[in-house]
């Protein structure tokens, strides 16, 4: 690298972390789209509704849900949500029956895109984790317990 070109990208770099820290460069829209409902209900049901419009779902074993059966700490609960078995997977929704607001995350999929989430979740005490696959305007759900022994929602 030479000289020059290293002084320049350590002044640019100055130079933002100055603008930031006075203020100068605040973010001035919000680019993710944000379903209050869904994400502040109190129940599963509640929360259902909010994203699906609807709270009635079939069991299906075409998704599998892979969790641990006992999460040694509830603040990084390893989950994944394998529904490629399944044709035309509109979203998948992750809930915490238990959690204070039972709605951990909800992925959307392109048509093509293959229904597949992997990720880590917090759950505050022993409950069934819920999958929740929209495909082909139906709501499939597959269910498990993961029982915790230090719980990550304040427990």
């Amino acid at each position: 690298m030479k000289r020059r070109s290293f002084l320049k990208g350590t002044l640019a770099t100055g130079a933002t972390v100055v603008a930031v820290n006075a203020g100068l460069l605040t973010p001035t829209t919000v680019l993710a789209e944000w379903n209050s409902k869904a994400f502040t209900s109190k129940t599963t049901e509640d929360a259902l509704s909010g994203i699906f419009g609807s709270s009635s779902t079939t069991e299906s074993s075409d998704i599998k849900l892979k969790a641990p059966a006992i999460a040694e700490n509830g603040a990084v609960t390893p989950i994944t949500v394998d529904a490629t078995a399944i044709s035309g997977v509109e979203s998948i929704a992750i809930l915490g029956s238990k959690n204070p607001m039972p709605l951990v995350c909800e992925y959307t999929f392109a048509p093509a895109a293959l229904g597949f989430v992997s990720t880590r979740i917090k759950l505050g005490q022993t409950m069934n984790v819920v999958a929740i696959v929209k495909a082909d305007g139906k709501l499939l759900k597959a269910e498990q317990e993961v029982k915790v022994t230090i719980g990550g929602c304040g427990g």
